[in-house]
């Protein structure tokens, strides 16, 4: 049986070293490995196992189902037919882009009351959803404010349907949702501009440039990667918008998205395997669509030096 030796002088003392403890750095990633795990991972793993069978979510036993919530999700078209609602969110991302990254530039300017702007547009994306979607359903009442306002305008003296009428209903909805995520877009520009060194404006400035060559060639070449992670974001949102349409007209008028329609299934109609399955549907197509965006538009080390 062997013993260590303890140093005893200093010369022992300074070339004593501790044994190396293998892997300690799982040590440290272990606590958040648990909890990824534990509230991502098997969530999404017994999700795809409740997709393969047929559950009412209360009976303890589950039948197996096989492929067949798939194919009906794939083959009925009263499930895939409600992704064309996502086209209005889809359109209304690029507004909120576009938006977001106006302001964002005249804002990292020096502009007037610019602090109180910059709280102006990203106060909506601090609100809870519930109360945006109540706001924006007086808002868009018969006969309510915006008719107000549109009337006093001269605009129109007549009562419009905003939320009632399938034709109008989902463009309510969609600027409802800009008006909301414009500020979280904003706030990443902002960011990411505010990054920029400012001694490269200065240089720019000397070599005789304006502030639209600034934007052109300093800005948006600088936070290129920044635009294309808001792009996923705001891509993938729209496929899967819940709150406020849910909120403001629970899906009628063809205002259903697919995630309201997957809710619907598991709550109402207590199908909880084929929601499942719809779930999963929806996971693989943003994982594809954000997979294909880094792709198409891959993230580039850009040297403004």
């Amino acid at each position: 049986m062997t013993s260590h030796a303890v140093p005893t002088t200093l010369s022992e003392v300074k070339t004593f070293k501790r044994p190396r403890i293998a892997y300690a750095h799982w040590l440290y990633l272990a606590p958040a490995l648990i909890l990824l795990v534990t509230f991502t991972y098997v969530p999404v793993g017994n999700m795809v196992w409740y997709s393969f069978h047929q559950w009412d979510g209360l009976d303890p036993t589950m039948d197996p189902a096989g492929w067949q919530n798939y194919v009906r999700v794939f083959t009925d078209e009263q499930y895939w037919r409600v992704f064309l609602v996502s086209i209005y969110y889809f359109a209304a991302s690029f507004v909120q882009i576009a938006l977001a990254l106006y302001f964002a530039v005249v804002l990292s300017f020096s502009v007037r009351f610019r602090n109180l702007f910059k709280g102006i547009l990203f106060f909506p994306y601090l609100l809870n959803g519930v109360a945006v979607g109540f706001v924006f359903l007086y808002l868009f009442q018969p006969g309510g404010t915006l008719d107000t306002v549109l009337r006093v305008a001269g605009l129109g003296d007549h009562t419009r349907y905003w939320l009632g009428d399938p034709a109008v209903a989902n463009f309510s909805l969609a600027g409802t949702s800009v008006w909301r995520f414009t500020g979280l877009s904003f706030v990443l520009f902002l960011g990411a501009i505010q990054s920029i060194p400012g001694e490269i404006y200065e240089a720019a400035g000397m070599d005789g440039a304006n502030r639209w060559h600034q934007v052109r060639h300093l800005i948006l070449p600088g936070i290129r990667p920044v635009i294309g992670l808001s792009a996923i974001l705001v891509v993938s949102g729209s496929l899967s918008v819940f709150e406020i349409p849910y909120i403001m007209t629970g899906g009628a008028n063809g205002s259903e998205t697919f995630v309201i329609q997957t809710v619907t299934m598991a709550f109402k109609f207590h199908k909880f395997g084929l929601a499942s399955a719809m779930a999963v549907v929806l996971l693989v197509i943003v994982l594809l669509v954000t997979w294909l965006q880094r792709k198409l538009f891959p993230d580039e080390k850009v040297n403004l030096s």
